[in-house]
């Protein structure tokens, strides 16, 4: 089954620190849903262990990341592929980071993938819907992260 995914989102970050954020394991790693743990393998290659539910059924996934095409500070490429209890899933994702100000940010993002297995069976609306869950709170993390940052950076 294919899936795309697009979108942008504002981020009360500069840019420089959004694309350190978003090349940062342990930052990703707080703010991918279901994301247990993420291993560097090689530079801008990395082994990730998720615990994802998607609608009724939930499952854990074993995949790898790959950072491409990196333009610093404002594009990068991700290749993502993976199997598990729910099924397969292969995907690519761009991100571009547009400065708005000195503090803030536009990330505007595209990606597709296919999924297969069982996952796919719970139909394209329900999988379309759970991706722009998942995004949300992917997002949410990371301005969570990043006002966090922020709030630690101001008591210092």
């Amino acid at each position: 089954m294919h899936m795309d995914i697009s979108g942008s989102e504002e981020i009360e970050a500069s840019r420089q620190r959004l694309w350190e954020g978003l090349n940062d394991p342990d930052v990703l790693t707080k703010c991918i849903p279901g994301c247990r743990k993420m291993t560097e393998t090689a530079p801008d290659a990395y082994d990730v262990e998720l615990e994802l539910k998607v609608a009724a059924v939930g499952g854990s996934f074993n995949g790898t990341v790959a950072l491409t095409h990196k333009r610093p500070p404002e594009y990068c490429r991700i290749t993502v592929s993976g199997e598990g209890s729910l099924g397969t899933g292969t995907g690519t994702a761009e991100f571009t980071i547009v400065e708005t100000g000195p503090e803030t940010c536009r990330l505007d993002y595209s990606g597709e993938g296919e999924i297969g297995g069982l996952v796919a069976g719970v139909g394209q609306r329900i999988l379309k819907s759970v991706a722009k869950h998942l995004t949300k709170q992917f997002f949410k993390d990371l301005r969570k992260h990043f006002d966090e940052t922020r709030q630690d950076a101001g008591a210092s």
